[in-house]
């Protein structure tokens, strides 16, 4: 195996745990009535500014 291809599977799946924990932590502070940090919103492809706009 290449180690270009180990780099980019090992980037994937860095990637994968990322968003993951991202949207575990977005939806908890929701559930909890707070303002996901603007981090986890970023990393989810969330423009912090305009989740303020979100009314729930």
């Amino acid at each position: 195996m290449s180690t270009n291809l180990k780099n980019m599977r090992g980037g994937f799946i860095g990637r994968a745990i990322a968003v993951f924990g991202a949207a575990t932590a977005a939806s908890a502070a929701v559930e909890g009535g707070r303002k996901p940090q603007a981090r986890d919103l970023k990393t989810l492809g969330i423009d912090p500014k305009a989740f303020d706009r979100v009314q729930f």
